[in-house]
């Protein structure tokens, strides 16, 4: 069986070769290490391999989870990262633990957003989440409503865009959305200079992801394996 130690290190390998090959080096990338359904142990585990940047999609989970590592490791640093589709009522629950959300996609989750930072007096850093395929019911902004939407995030005190993010369709070549990804962060660009990063890419595509432009990429299975065998 392989270990977690020696998944984690196939990546971080895997991340420097597809860096070079686009001409960056993998510092440029980050790797979120997505650990939903497994539990607090995995990520102390990882955080002793030195790494500190972890992703959750359902709030139920991650809160809990993240409250536990503080425990285990209270003079740690951790990061984590929201990923998942998220409901307006539980923003001030991920505002409790997360630095980072990647999923911002619609104007009540921005309203209630504006609301919780400034009672708060946080701030919150996101990527704007795209729709690429022609489902309206999957999340992301559609295409057509990006660059209104990203003009709205401009005026929200306390939220730091940081670019855009975007998850390949099944259906599709990846490079497909991966490219259109790219092109709607050149457009965020004309709008908002600073949001140059692009989050994009998973276990099974995180390489291509990479080669194509992603700043950050969001890496579970490959490196958590199977629930229970870590």
């Amino acid at each position: 069986m392989i270990s977690l130690e020696a998944r984690y290190r196939e990546v971080l390998e895997r991340i420097e070769v597809a860096s070079r090959a686009s001409g960056r080096a993998s510092a440029d990338v980050e790797l979120i290490v997505i650990t939903k359904t497994h539990p607090a142990s995995v990520v102390t585990k990882l955080m002793d391999l030195g790494h500190h940047m972890f992703g959750e999609n359902k709030d139920q989970e991650a809160k809990p989870k993240a409250l536990a590592v503080a425990d285990l490791r209270p003079q740690a640093r951790t990061d984590w990262h929201f990923v998942g589709q998220l409901q307006s009522n539980k923003a001030k629950s991920v505002l409790s633990y997360a630095s980072t959300v990647h999923s911002l996609d619609r104007a009540s989750l921005l309203k209630e957003f504006a609301k919780q930072l400034a009672v708060m007096d946080l701030e919150l850093a996101c990527f704007i989440e795209l729709n690429l395929t022609d489902d309206p019911n999957r999340g992301g902004i559609p295409v057509e409503s990006f660059s209104e939407f990203a003009e709205k995030t401009v005026q929200v005190g306390g939220l730091n865009v940081l670019g855009v993010m975007a998850v390949a369709g099944l259906d599709v070549d990846p490079r497909v959305d991966f490219e259109r990804a790219i092109n709607l962060s050149s457009k965020l660009q004309e709008i908002l200079p600073s949001a140059t990063a692009v989050s994009m890419g998973m276990s099974a595509d995180y390489e291509m992801a990479i080669e194509m432009g992603a700043t950050h990429v969001r890496v579970g299975s490959a490196i958590t394996g199977p629930r229970g065998n870590n």
